[in-house]
């Protein structure tokens, strides 16, 4: 039995996951006045949230499973997140050819049409027919396409920069915690929670309790809220992607249609390189172990290879990732038709509210909160009106027309570095750059260079206030350096990181 004495923190509403569902709507509540207590098992992003394709989209393909809800929602939520989060989401044109063996072009166009009515557009262009011949890029069968627009986003930043806004308004983020046990008594929920680093255990208490564990909302049924059973079931979905050197110069996607009905993205990443996916596999076991096939390197290579020019082959691959969609179980036969719907279940334990999480897309995520709130909201009536849907996210408090001059300001505020250096540090972290950077006047006042413009100073910034702790954080998660910084410069990193 779990033991929680009085003097045990209480909060309002304890969310167990910190991906971009649990932050969101830790975001959400402690804004909305709610005392907020999040812990998270490993590091933010950690799981799906950082394995996606980096997009903030409204799901062209969705149309054809006639998700048409979904895919308003989604289209409206990308105009809201582009002045949420202007240094983390951006404008993308991607070009899709017309291969006469798949889609007819009259239900592209009429697909299209579709898609810019169902979007409330202010910032983003409207679709368009284009000529694909003598581009250099696409084999020469294909002469036509079409053009439309959606967003680019760093995933794994946006999941920080939520984190950031709930801890802005006093939530407690605990990282490296897992929930061991959550047993619902007669004044609220109980958690038992273990600290990874030390393994010490220690308790809070809660009024309301969200399961926002993503892949594990099924399991953490059967383990820490044993005996209860889950009121829905979980589909895992696995969706790989493949990292190669830049494909064409251009800063458009292109969208590819495969034959087995789906679509493959190949995107340009961090300017050198080329994103390209995703697949969907269904998947059984462990979502902390999932890991890319052989099979879905030759699916992902196959379906490049029959639009563009330049054959790929697999040692051109850069680097590869893998991650578990955790889909509400819709009981369809065909991985790729399963709705990225989100279904949240309000259930009353012994008449404590419990709020469990099924499924979602990183696009939807400020909707899911809105809509996790609206549900819970009849347990706390001290609950605040919502602030205004694009009130921005830590770092984001600018106008997108205002890029050039925050560009600027970085530049003189540390003048030795080169432009495509500030250039990521802008998108990083907007306006927080100049709290990253705070008192810096000198090189010397960097500190420590680790390489690719990773200084000390940066380092010490994601320790004390993005909860980083190890060097994966904050090369692959919270600055994705990992793809430029040497196995040597890695290493000292990880060095520095032992004895700070």
């Amino acid at each position: 039995m779990m033991i929680a004495s009085q003097s045990s923190p209480v909060f309002d509403l304890a969310i167990i996951g910190g991906g971009i569902n649990g932050t969101g709507i830790a975001a959400e509540a402690s804004q909305r006045g709610l005392k907020v207590f999040l812990c998270e098992q490993n590091d933010l992003a950690s799981s799906t949230s950082s394995a996606s394709s980096k997009l903030v989209h409204g799901g062209l393909r969705y149309l054809e499973q006639y998700e048409f809800r979904l895919v308003r929602e989604a289209l409206s939520e990308r105009e809201v997140l582009l002045r949420k989060a202007p240094h983390l989401v951006w404008p993308l044109e991607f070009i899709l050819p017309h291969s006469r063996q798949l889609r007819p072009a009259w239900m592209i166009r009429a697909g299209l049409f579709l898609y810019d009515y169902l979007s409330p557009r202010s910032i983003i262009p409207g679709s368009k027919t284009v000529n694909l011949q003598h581009n250099g890029i696409t084999r020469e069968a294909f002469k036509k396409g079409f053009s439309y627009y959606d967003c680019a986003v760093d995933d794994s930043r946006l999941v920080i920069s939520n984190a950031l806004a709930a801890q802005a308004h006093q939530a407690i983020i605990k990282t490296r915690t897992q929930c061991l046990k959550a047993e619902a008594k007669a004044d609220g929920w109980q958690l038992l929670l273990q600290n990874q680093r030390n393994a010490e255990q220690y308790c809070v208490r809660a009024r309301g309790l969200v399961n926002a564990t993503g892949p594990w909302a099924e399991s953490f049924f059967l383990s820490q809220l044993a005996p209860l059973a889950a009121p829905r079931s979980v589909r895992l979905v696995k969706g790989s992607h493949i990292i190669v050197p830049r494909l064409y110069a251009e800063k458009h996607a292109y969208i590819l249609q495969n034959f087995d009905k789906r679509i493959i993205f190949v995107i340009p990443y961090l300017e050198s390189f080329s994103l390209i996916g995703t697949t969907d596999i269904p998947y059984e076991g462990d979502p902390a172990a999932v890991h890319i096939s052989e099979s879905e390197i030759d699916y992902l290579l196959k379906c490049v290879n029959y639009y563009f020019r330049k054959p790929l082959n697999k040692a051109d691959i850069v680097s590869h990732y893998s991650g578990v969609r955790p889909l509400c179980d819709d009981e369809s036969n065909n991985p790729s038709a399963v709705t990225r719907d989100y279904t949240l279940v309000l259930e009353e334990i012994k008449q404590q509210p419990l709020l469990s999480i099924f499924g979602g897309k990183i696009t939807t995520y400020r909707r899911l909160a809105e809509a996790a709130l609206t549900k819970l909201q009849p347990y706390f009536s001290a609950l605040k009106p919502a602030l205004d849907a694009a009130f921005p996210l830590p770092g984001g408090e600018f106008k997108r027309e205002e890029w050039p001059q925050l560009l600027a300001q970085l530049s003189q505020q540390i003048p030795e570095f080169i432009p495509k250096h500030i250039e990521r540090l802008a998108r990083s972290y907007g306006q927080n750059c100049f709290k990253v950077f705070a008192g810096v006047k000198h090189r010397d006042d960097l500190g420590q260079y680790f390489g690719a413009g990773l200084y000390q100073k940066e380092v010490e910034y994601l320790l004390r206030y993005e909860w980083a702790e190890s060097a994966e954080d904050i090369l692959w998660r919270r600055s994705k350096l990992g793809y430029f910084l040497t196995k040597e410069e890695q290493d000292t990193l990880t060095g520095f990181l032992h004895t700070s």
